[in-house]
């Protein structure tokens, strides 16, 4: 690991400004960042601890929804009854994704920034365009089981691995930033994330020293909550298809796929087909796919664990 210096901050506004001047990083659970640190994949000479910012609440909104502190633990978040309750998605969608011990140290921000990795990022003696753009990506003509279907470019397959943010997609989130100059933005979790095209190494929206504070969902929208996720083993593995669906008694809902996309997967015209069956949903949700030689087998694998979940609502 490369000397980096520390502070912790003091004030969101504060930690943003610092952020912009220096290029510094935040640093709150460090599941992610440090490990690609160690690799280092990540080499910042500043670190920003935020974690004695007031974040780490969760509190009802007006409206009926409800607001996340980004300091908020994927323990804390998916044990909270009324997370339980109202949007139980989520809590399925974090037991799912990964050890105890890793949701004890994890933050609601820090699960939406993971980078969108495959093992060819983790390989510094392959070319990655996400690790030093334009050098090519190894995966694409690689061995590339676990990756990408859809959305992906020329420059990166790619997937995004988070199951918290595929339900959160499906929720309609909103996630809330400070800027360096105090300024605040909501931006829908729709727009959040950005598909590689020539730039894969910029993976969201998100300005220079930008900082996520929170993230609201709106109000409950009832019906059958279930996250499935298809994987190569029992714990502690990314999916190689996920389904986060919310069914309402009348076969209609939403669908939000994770595994398969640079960023979690929904498009919402694909829902009004639920009623006709998955086979419908899963030909609209994939349109356009380009799957490669080892992961044709997803197309498939989205359209039978949408049935089994439709399968599990209506029972």
């Amino acid at each position: 690991m490369r000397p980096f210096t520390y502070e912790r901050a003091t004030s969101a506004r504060d930690a943003a400004a610092k952020a912009a001047r220096t290029g510094a990083k935040f640093i709150a659970g460090g599941t992610n960042l440090l490990d690609l640190m160690k690799l280092e994949i990540e080499a910042p000479a500043h670190l920003i601890d935020v974690n004695g910012l007031d974040f780490d609440k969760i509190e009802d909104i007006p409206g009926g929804g409800i607001r996340i502190g980004a300091l908020v633990t994927n323990t804390a978040l998916a044990s909270h009854p009324r997370i339980r309750r109202d949007y139980g998605l989520i809590s399925r969608a974090i037991v799912a994704g990964a050890s105890g011990q890793i949701r004890n140290k994890a933050t609601t921000a820090g699960n939406l920034l993971q980078r969108t990795r495959c093992p060819y990022f983790y390989d510094p003696n392959m070319p990655c365009n996400k690790r030093r753009p334009g050098s090519g990506c190894a995966a694409i003509g690689g061995f590339n089981r676990q990756l990408g279907v859809i959305g992906t470019s020329e420059a990166c397959i790619a997937t995004f691995p988070s199951d918290m943010a595929v339900a959160m997609r499906a929720l309609d989130a909103s996630i809330e930033t400070i800027k360096p100059d105090g300024s605040t933005r909501a931006i829908p979790i729709r727009d959040f994330h950005r598909l590689p095209g020539d730039t894969p190494h910029i993976e969201n929206v998100l300005e220079r020293g930008e900082l996520i504070t929170s993230v609201a969902l709106p109000k409950p929208i009832g019906g059958t909550h279930i996250y499935h996720k298809v994987r190569d083993r029992a714990s502690y593995a990314f999916a190689l298809v996920s389904i986060a669906a919310v069914i309402q008694k009348d076969g209609t809902g939403r669908v939000a796929v994770g595994g398969i996309a640079p960023k979690p997967w929904r498009v919402e015209a694909a829902e009004a087909e639920m009623p006709r069956g998955a086979k419908a949903v899963a030909a609209m949700l994939l349109d356009g796919a380009r799957p490669t030689q080892h992961n044709q087998f997803k197309l498939t694998l989205v359209e039978r664990t949408l049935g089994a979940v439709m399968a599990e609502a209506r029972a």
